[in-house]
């Protein structure tokens, strides 16, 4: 049966400001819709009419809490339904003025500031380490891997990451490195214990930092790695390197000056330093579902915005790299571990969590693979830094395979 003509009209606003993507929408179980002139690959139940108008007020957020409440139920591949819609999503500047308000409402209530990171970080890293362990690798890393060869293990990957970040810092032995952000702590232990750096670790998340003051207990390595329960902006002393894996995207674009200030004061003009983040081709507003539900204070950033950390003091950009492929596998990866692990979550959050977080899933492996979202390592030294490798031979001497699998397992 065909929609009548104010659903008809309802879906129609739907379809101008997400864009036409290719999907039949069936209201109840009696009208049916899709946008003129496209033919449909999916088929997107929505439960009633009050679902449709949550849709039309935000299609973002009424599509994603009505996915989580099971309002909405997407029919088939939900990775390649997102991926579609994400192709036919319209530019930021052709959306509706609602939603770039409620974009920059969120930037407001989920400042950055000392007292609101705390608060956003703990909403999402502070849910247990029980909970990640389901889907993570052993080593709890929850970042982008690097999959330098196909047959990589997710496990093998996320060793390739690391050894690919000291690589490209260049570390030597016994070289002080402050990491901003260390999750539960992977990067920190493998600088020290595979390139003998020295290091300290900072991190707001009293899960993770308890999760890693273990690791280093357990691995003999409370010598070489101390790991701080403190904000980024408490960094003090000297360090030859600066690391920061995904945290520039908990940063906040009004603090990047800020971040940059830190930079400085911990490598001053003679150190080197890595950012790897979550990015877009250009200036946007993040995800505002993703925002409310799942990663408050979260941005990615452009390129040219993630300058401003850097410029402000004159740093110089020796290397810049996108790992965007890198990170849609990544997170396949950890979607299907989630899946197989989907009814001990239900049971622990509840059956609305695991919808949630599967859509938030579905959407990164989707967003990184129809290049919505980017993936990208900038590496940077100050200008009285050692002189920077003619080359990027470093980066590729292959290290043993059946090492990284051996440090896996033992």
């Amino acid at each position: 049966m065909r929609a009548p003509s104010l659903d008809r009209r309802l879906l129609e606003t739907v379809f101008r400001a997400a864009g036409p993507a290719p999907v039949r929408v069936v209201l109840g179980d009696r009208v049916w819709f899709t946008p003129r002139g496209v033919s449909a690959q999916f088929t997107i139940r929505v439960r009633d009419r009050a679902t449709l108008l949550a849709l039309v007020r935000d299609p973002e957020i009424g599509f994603g809490d009505a996915y989580a409440d099971g309002r909405i139920v997407v029919e088939g591949d939900l990775v390649q339904f997102l991926e579609a819609a994400y192709h036919t999503w319209p530019d930021d500047g052709n959306r509706r003025w609602m939603a770039r308000a409620i974009s920059r409402w969120f930037e407001l209530w989920q400042n950055n500031s000392l007292r609101g990171s705390k608060r956003n970080i703990q909403h999402h890293y502070d849910l247990g380490n029980d909970f990640y362990s389901l889907w993570l690798d052993r080593q709890m890393i929850y970042t982008c891997a690097y999959f330098s060869s196909p047959e990589m293990t997710l496990e093998d990957a996320q060793i390739a990451k690391m050894d690919h970040v000291c690589r490209k810092l260049r570390l030597q032995p016994e070289e002080s490195v402050v990491e901003a952000g260390c999750g539960w702590g992977a990067l920190a232990l493998h600088m020290a214990r595979n390139y003998g750096a020295r290091v300290k670790a900072f991190n707001i998340s009293r899960e993770q930092i308890e999760f890693a003051r273990r690791r280093a207990r357990d691995e003999g390595l409370n010598g070489r790695v101390e790991f701080i329960e403190d904000d980024y902006r408490n960094i003090h002393g000297r360090f030859d390197a600066f690391v920061s894996v995904g945290m520039l995207e908990h940063v906040g674009r009004t603090h990047y000056e800020a971040f940059g200030d830190v930079i400085h004061r911990a490598i001053g003009n003679s150190g080197r330093g890595l950012l790897h983040f979550i990015g877009r081709s250009r200036p946007d507003h993040f995800s505002r579902w993703i925002r409310k539900r799942i990663f408050p204070g979260a941005h990615a950033p452009s390129l040219g915005e993630s300058m401003r950390v850097l410029e402000r003091h004159a740093y110089d950009v020796l290397d810049v790299e996108n790992l965007r492929l890198h990170y849609a596998r990544t997170c396949s990866e950890w979607l299907a571990r989630f899946e197989k692990a989907g009814e001990p979550i239900a049971a622990r959050y509840g059956e609305w969590f695991r919808r949630a977080w599967r859509l938030y899933l579905a959407g990164s492996v989707a967003g990184f693979s129809a290049d919505s979202l980017q993936l990208f390592q900038v590496l940077f030294a100050g200008p009285r830094a050692r002189p920077p490798a003619w080359t990027r031979d470093h980066l590729y001497t292959s290290r043993d395979l059946e090492w990284a699998r051996q440090s896996t397992t033992s």
